[in-house]
């Protein structure tokens, strides 16, 4: 998205997770300094400083999520997802953080003199305190189930090839995604002017090849008004080693490095003879330009060339909706897939057995009603262990990665917990949780009970009673003085106060 819109390539998820933990660092910390000041009774005068630093934390994450809000809205469905996998833990240390944070409250609770600002003060903390107790009846996770209800591992199709260890749609890639015993592969088909199926994601050649140094005046063009003498021309391989999109170019061997570096870009065909015996296929098309020669018979010449590759027809994941009709009756062993999120009966209807999704579009509910009606949904693009392992207790059949060599090593689910083991989890620590903010308001009402009138001076004084310095000798002069407006008037009184340390 960026780079079509600057011209250059940066991983700019860098920055911005560099920048938001600074920020909740810095936020965190002067949380804890005023819990600190809060325990010791003293009061809190902020600098400014941390005030402007404050706002300018607030006005950035504002801006920075109502931006995120407006480019790429369906990414919020990722907090949900994430939820899956983390709510059971951030239940329990949010419950632990509430827990510690009565010692707190029930000091406050004990000072205070206004039954009104008592209630007021319990009422809302009893209202913290309640809702995380019945925060679990909202958690539903997949990885909440019994071991023996759990689906086979996910197939991995590698996307685009194998794009971490490989330049993405190159022949190396593609080598590389059959080397790791992938179940298949994605690939993005394009024709090129003068009729040959090529593979590019794109629809200019700038990302991923160096036609701005061998034809600068065409690096804007549509990547299929290039004839395939031309394509042939360029370099399909350097912006990998130089852009490292993965951080993975450091780790390859010294054979490999200089394979990527001398990549072309690749035929259809030839990426056919490398997977054909030994992987299945999902090809995705670009729409070519309605100038281009073959603008209405690509789908011609693309199933062509996939039949006369000889790979097995059900080993092929047709996804274009276009001219579906017509690739049934020139092959109808293909297995129809749609990019759509459709019922079961339009599917039906359109001989479509494979869905092909964004992991964000489905629901655990929408893959059990598919499999039902015996139909296979392939999501992408799944990089984490911890999403994969969401989507494998959901029964998802199969996912494509980027990183389907790192995924193939995951043996089991993260997490995988039984409902009556997580239910014991959930009322023993609500339990322990209650135990804990009842003994704590009881220790503390009685500690601190019996004090009626206190003032920030003397709390500071008592903190500090143990150091020797200027500012301790001043906050006594201050006390004494203050005594002696309280009534403290005679000298032997005075005298009395100061030999008894105060």
């Amino acid at each position: 998205f960026l780079y079509n819109r600057m011209g250059y390539w940066s991983d700019w998820s860098i920055p911005i997770l560099v920048t938001t933990a600074a920020g909740f660092t810095y936020i965190t910390v002067l949380l804890i300094l005023a819990l600190c000041h809060i325990a010791v009774g003293q009061q809190m005068n902020l600098h400014w400083l941390h005030k402007i630093g404050l706002m300018t934390t607030l006005i950035t994450t504002v801006v920075t999520m109502s931006s995120i809000a407006q480019l790429w809205d369906d990414e919020w469905e990722m907090v949900f997802i994430s939820l899956q996998a983390t709510a059971p833990f951030l239940h329990i240390g949010a419950l632990a953080a509430v827990t510690a944070l009565s010692w707190l409250i029930a000091g406050q609770f004990a000072r205070m003199e206004k039954a009104t600002s008592q209630m007021l003060m319990f009422s809302a903390y009893l209202a913290v305190v309640v809702a995380l107790y019945l925060v679990p009846l909202t958690i539903s996770s997949p990885c909440i189930m019994e071991k023996k209800a759990l689906g086979p591992k996910p197939a991995l199709i590698g996307h685009r090839g194998a794009p971490m260890l490989a330049p993405e749609n190159t022949l190396m890639s593609f080598q590389k995604a059959v080397e790791q015993k992938m179940y298949g592969v994605q690939a993005d088909v394009v024709l090129s002017y003068d009729g040959v199926p090529f593979l590019m994601h794109d629809k200019t050649l700038r990302r991923t090849t160096n036609v701005d140094e061998v034809f600068p005046e065409r690096a804007y063009e549509h990547s299929s008004m290039f004839n395939w003498t031309d394509l042939e021309k360029l370099n399909a391989g350097e912006w990998f080693l130089k852009n490292d999109p993965f951080w993975t170019a450091g780790s390859l061997s010294r054979s490999d490095y200089l394979e990527a570096a001398n990549q072309s870009v690749c035929k259809l065909a030839d990426m056919l003879e490398v997977i054909k015996d030994n992987t299945s296929l999902i090809l995705n098309f670009q729409d070519l330009p309605p100038a281009h020669p073959y603008y209405s018979t690509y789908i011609n010449i693309t199933l062509e060339t996939i039949l006369a590759s000889g790979i097995r027809q059900q080993a092929v994941m047709w996804l274009p909706d276009a001219e579906r009709q017509l690739v049934r009756q020139i092959a109808p062993g293909f297995q129809q897939t749609s990019g759509l999120k459709l019922d079961a009966e339009r599917m039906r209807e359109k001989g479509i057995v494979k869905l092909n999704l964004r992991y964000t579009k489905v629901t655990n509910e929408d893959v059990r009603d598919y499999a039902m009606v015996n139909l296979s949904v392939n999501l992408y693009t799944v990089n984490e262990p911890w999403l994969y392992s969401i989507l494998w207790c959901a029964g998802v059949q199969s996912v494509t990665s980027d990183s389907s060599h790192i995924l193939r090593k995951v043996p089991f689910p993260i997490w995988l917990m039984p409902p009556d083991e997580y239910h014991l989890i959930w009322i023993t620590s609500d339990l322990i949780s209650f135990i804990v903010i009842v003994g704590v308001f009881i220790f503390q009402k009685w500690r601190l009970g019996s004090i009626r009138t206190y003032n920030p001076e003397q709390i500071m004084l008592s903190a500090a009673v143990r150091r020797s310095s200027r500012d301790v000798k001043i906050m006594k002069e201050k006390l004494i003085f203050s005594e002696i407006n309280n009534g403290v008037e005679t000298t032997d009184e005075l005298s009395l106060c100061s030999e008894n340390g105060f």
